[in-house]
């Protein structure tokens, strides 16, 4: 397995991670035996890098994780984040980042998980109403306790980070990168590579849509978020999904699958960048970790680039209410 680096501290990672969400929440109905068939597969291939947080669940996916890897914890560089509260039914109760607030998330994640220590600790989103300096300097705290080994941050603005990484050292920004979220080449990369910081990409395959498996809005469960997404709804399924054909199309010339090329061509755009596709069945982590046999060109980057430029996706990201607490 091929890895690398993460911040001026140079944590080291498999080149791909893998996304847990979805293995308790979100996306479909849940498979524990097969979500732990898939984290144990992983750690098989070298996939050693496993992302999940604390809302997932909400809660359990970190007792999933947790129990995955009891056995095996000196394996895997293990992420988590807090900062979206919800409630034990589920509800969601807004955004913390106080300094309470980061510890008491930090004990709770630490017993779900059954772990001594957490590699990297993300904020998932940024609070507006506590100063990130308070947030990263309770965070910090937890690094000096031994909590937690590096700091993490999740769809922030540039200038927060720059603050936030004035107060401790942020090992790695994570905020969704893939073919038709290109956003993150106008502000957000540069800046975080001004100052040294990796780029954990998540959605890297669209929510799955760059897979090219999603061909109807009937391919997914009646409980998946997804047919609540804008780019998911209406025409804008329709248009890109045209885009996703011209994908296949150049998948097909290179001899790999959709997905392949789409986590080939993250890749490629610099070894700063990590992406954690998520996945709940084996099968597509294999696909998956092909992605790193996949060589891009500069014909091919120039043939995406024509057929999606940023911004060609059709819809926004998130619903409006998601999409408020993005770029903070």
């Amino acid at each position: 397995m091929q890895t690398r680096k993460l911040g001026p501290d140079g944590l080291e990672v498999s080149a791909l991670g893998l996304g847990c969400m979805g293995m308790s929440e979100f996306y479909g109905n849940p498979d524990e035996a097969e979500a732990v068939a898939t984290i144990h597969r992983a750690i098989e291939l070298g996939v050693t890098f496993l992302d999940t947080a604390d809302m997932y669940g909400p809660f359990t996916n970190e007792m999933l994780v947790g129990k995955a890897i009891a056995d095996r914890r000196d394996q895997v560089v293990l992420a988590t984040k807090f900062a979206n509260v919800r409630g034990e039914n589920g509800e969601f109760l807004g955004i913390r980042g106080d300094a309470q607030y980061v510890q008491d998330a930090c004990d709770a994640s630490l017993k779900r998980l059954g772990v001594d220590h957490i590699d990297l600790y993300y904020q998932h989103r940024v609070d507006p109403n506590t100063p990130i300096e308070e947030t990263v300097g309770a965070m910090a705290e937890l690094v000096k306790a031994g909590k937690v080994r590096y700091l993490g941050l999740s769809e922030a603005a540039p200038e927060t980070i720059r603050r936030a990484h004035a107060v401790h050292p942020i090992t790695a920004l994570q905020t969704e990168y893939s073919l038709w979220s290109r956003e993150p080449e106008d502000e957000i990369l540069p800046t975080t590579r001004e100052l040294g910081i990796g780029y954990v990409a998540y959605s890297p395959l669209g929510r799955g849509f760059l897979t090219g498996q999603i061909r109807s809005i009937d391919d997914l469960d009646e409980n998946d978020y997804r047919r609540n997404g804008p780019r998911f709804q209406g025409d804008n399924f329709q248009k890109n999904l045209d885009l996703v054909k011209e994908i296949e199309t150049m998948a097909r010339e290179k001899g790999c699958t959709p997905a392949q090329l789409a986590l080939a061509w993250l890749l490629a755009q610099g070894e700063d960048i990590v992406p954690i596709p998520g996945t709940k069945k084996r099968a597509r982590l294999e696909e998956n970790v092909g992605a790193l046999e996949v060589r891009i060109t500069a014909e091919d980057r120039t043939r995406i680039d024509a057929v999606l430029p940023p911004g060609a996706a059709a819809g926004t990201r998130y619903a409006a209410p998601q999409m408020q607490a993005l770029n903070r």
